[in-house]
């Protein structure tokens, strides 16, 4: 048995392939400071959600989100022609909030020490 699922490898290789032409080719201000968390493909490899995260307010945020959904056919183009598959999955940018969640319980921590 291979170590890993088909889905999770083409995932870890979206997520390279896509972090590399956000920092590289996507021209979109709004993207300046969006780091890809982690992608995670359906078993059957046609959906692939793009976990995102944002330094910022909520307002950046929202840039991000407008940003990653109006160059969506421009990544998913460029993805395309990079990876080989046969078919490319529909690709959903999903707002990755477990770091602001890790900074909050950071400062209860903190908190609760003093």
């Amino acid at each position: 048995m291979k170590p890993y699922a088909r889905a999770e490898r083409v995932g870890i290789r979206i997520q390279a392939v896509l972090s590399d032409l956000l920092r590289k080719n996507v021209q979109d201000p709004r993207l300046e400071m969006a780091t890809i968390s982690s992608v995670r493909v359906s078993s059957d490899l046609r959906v692939a959600n793009i976990y995102f995260s944002v330094f910022g307010d909520d307002l950046r945020v929202a840039k991000a989100v407008k940003g990653f959904a109006s160059s969506r056919g421009f990544i998913k183009k460029r993805l395309a022609a990079k990876l080989g598959l046969r078919y490319m999955p529909d690709l959903k940018f999903i707002h990755d909030t477990s770091f602001d969640r890790g900074a909050e319980i950071d400062i209860l921590l903190r908190s609760i020490a003093k």
